[in-house]
Parts: C-alpha cells; structure tokens; sequence
C-alpha cells in the first residue's frame, strides 16, 4: 500500500513539474532578474536588424530593445538568431518569450500570438522598378501587371490583400511562392520578367548596396506598424512592454533612434517625410 501511494505522489509531483516547464520559458535568473528569451531573425534587415564585425546584433530593434531592458530592471533579455518561420514556432510552443523581425499584425498570425496595441516602429512599402519606368507609382498601377511570385503568408502580401479585398473588380494579379529570395525577385524586375515587386524600403535599400541594379524606388504606398510577436501567455510582459513603448514614443526617444538609423523620424506622416525630400536612392 505504501508502494501504491509513493507511485502515485511521484506521478502527480512530475506531471505539476512538467506543466510548470512547459508554460515558463523564463524561469532561470542572472544577477536577480528574470530572463527573457527573444527569438532574432537570421535573416537581417538593415537597418532594422543585422550583425557587427563580431556577430553581434545591432541596429534599430536592439536599440529599441536595449532601452525597454533600461526601463524594465527586473528582467535580463537574451537574443537567439534563427530563422523566421522556426522563431515563429518557438514562441507559439513557449520557447521563447517573444520574436521581434518588423512583424505585421494579420489574421492568421494574430490568432496564435499575442500582439502589443503600440508599435514600436514603421516600415516603409514601396513599388521598385527599373529607372527607366515612370508609369508605376501606386498599387493602382500594377492592377493587370505582373509581380514577382510572394510569400503567401508574409506581411507584405496581407497588405495586397487588403487591396484586392477593397478592389474586387481591378484586383492586383499575384503568384504563390513559400521562400521567396528578394534578391532574385529583385533580378526579375531588372531583367524585366515582372513590372516591379513590392517591397520594405529597408529591404531594397540592402540589397541593392550589394547588386547594384538598374533599378529605383519608383514610389512609397505606406508606412506600416511593426510590433513584437509574444506567446499569447505573456499577457504580463507584453503589457509592461507595452507601457514602456508608449514612454518612449511620448518622450522622444524612438523618434531619436529612428533618425540615426533612417535618417527620418517615421513616427511623423508621411507628407512630412516627403517635405523633408527623404532619399528613397540610400
């Protein structure tokens, strides 16, 4: 009989340690504060997010996040770099606490995640084309031409959605591709296979520093939010996120951190970021 109740107690005792680890990633401390584990893209995006001559992590995000870790003593972040899609899985399964790669808010990601309701930045969409095009400024303009093939699933491609939701009867004509590479996307408009490819500015900007194609910035549609994406349990964390971004935004300080890495403060509209003739060539 006492055999019967030791098995039993160490059957319950190891199914409440399992549910405790597997709904806490952030348990362990370092020097008395919680540790929270954030999942980097490795594919990077300057000036949002890309790598020094050490490897280490910098740009607009880290900045971003070093002074929310200012704010919020009590806990310690910790970076991982990994792949989009695998980052993505680990916060949905509690691996980490939350991923930060200029996410878009659309349905499908909003039903397993937990969004903040304060962005902590803007990406800048745009239509590149060849130089040699001036007929190609707005969305408008691509209804009956050709995009290069997109993620069906990407925060981009919900924007075009979005569009084609409101223009069911000239709707943009778009093909399905699950990785997509920018950088032969953006081939295929130089060599004329699509008419221009819609794009994060940022994006364009990297890339093009390295191929150096015939090609431009031809006009920019909008300027999206971009949010940290959390397990949908850190309610708590996401809110003292959330609180601290608002602060930032109020004093200043993303607006500061958006002109060293953009030279624009994109916080303002776009009319006043086209008033101060912002240089779409860089």
């Amino acid at each position: 009989m006492k055999k019967f109740w030791l098995t039993g107690f160490l059957i319950l005792a190891s199914v409440f340690i399992i549910t405790g680890c597997s709904n806490n990633t952030n348990t362990e401390e370092a020097d008395g504060k919680q540790v929270i584990k954030i999942a980097l893209s490795d594919e990077v995006n300057p000036p949002f997010l890309y790598t020094d001559d050490q490897n280490n992590p910098i740009g607009y995000d880290i900045d971003y996040l070093k002074e929310i870790e200012n704010k919020l003593p009590e806990y310690k972040f910790e970076y991982t770099f990994g792949e989009e899609e695998s980052n993505l899985v680990g916060v949905d399964t509690g691996k980490f606490d939350f991923a930060i790669n200029w996410f878009f808010k659309n349905p499908e990601r909003e039903q397993k995640f937990l969004y903040p309701t304060r962005e902590y930045g803007y990406s800048m969409t745009s239509l590149v084309t060849k130089t040699d095009r001036n007929d190609i400024k707005t969305l408008d303009d691509m209804v009956g031409k050709k995009f290069p093939p997109m993620s069906p699933s990407g925060g981009l491609r919900s924007i075009l959605n979005g569009y084609n939701e409101k223009h069911p009867e000239n709707p943009l004509t778009i093909e399905d591709i699950d990785h997509p590479s920018n950088a032969d996307n953006l081939k295929r408009v130089d060599e004329r296979k699509a008419d221009a490819i819609f794009l994060n500015k940022s994006t364009f900007d990297a890339i093009q520093k390295e191929l150096k194609l015939d090609l431009k910035i031809s006009g920019i549609v909008s300027k999206e939010p971009i949010f940290i994406v959390f397990n949908k349990e850190h309610t708590v964390l996401a809110e003292k996120i959330d609180k601290a971004t608002l602060e930032l935004n109020e004093d200043g300080t993303l607006s500061k951190l958006a002109e060293k890495w953009f030279e624009v403060d994109f916080f303002k509209d776009i009319d006043y970021i086209n008033e101060k003739s912002f240089n779409y060539e860089k």
